[in-house]
């Protein structure tokens, strides 16, 4: 048995480095190609919450859709997309600033100098929020190595 539990683990290493290397998508979006899940970028810092968008008032911006709740943050977000846009591709900051990337939750949030950032959830937030200055220095190292990977 470990014999063939050996002959297999060879074939699935060989398996997997045979594989082309997967791109990390600059933007993380959902299943269907949404940027934050389908939440309004502008929304965080018009309305200070966390707000669905609507497919009338869609753009697709660098290679996700993102929408808007309205047509007003929209032209917002034309006019000015990196004011908005979440840091990290939407990624998970916690997740980032550890070296790796990980989904989020839109209603996981916070602003910070100006700056959205997003988590996985409420419970990697409140970790996140312990040091984010230090997280940020530490996100902000990883995040071209992990684009580039």
């Amino acid at each position: 048995m470990k014999l063939v539990t050996r002959i297999f683990g060879a074939a699935m290493l060989f398996i997997g480095l045979m594989q082309p290397a997967m791109a990390l998508d600059e933007v993380y979006s959902d299943f269907f190609g949404n940027a934050i899940e389908g939440y309004d970028p502008v929304a965080y810092f018009s309305e200070g919450k966390a707000l669905k968008g609507d497919k009338a008032w869609e753009l697709e911006w660098k290679g996700a859709d993102w929408r808007f709740s309205s047509q007003a943050n929209l032209a917002a977000f034309k006019e000015n997309p990196e004011k908005y846009a979440p840091q990290y591709g939407g990624y998970c900051a916690w997740a980032v600033s550890q070296g790796y990337t990980a989904k989020i939750d839109p209603e996981a949030w916070h602003i910070h100098d100006g700056k959205l950032y997003l988590n996985y959830n409420a419970s990697v937030q409140s970790t996140w929020q312990q040091d984010i200055p230090g997280n940020i220095v530490k996100a902000d190292q990883n995040w071209p190595q992990l684009l580039a990977k």
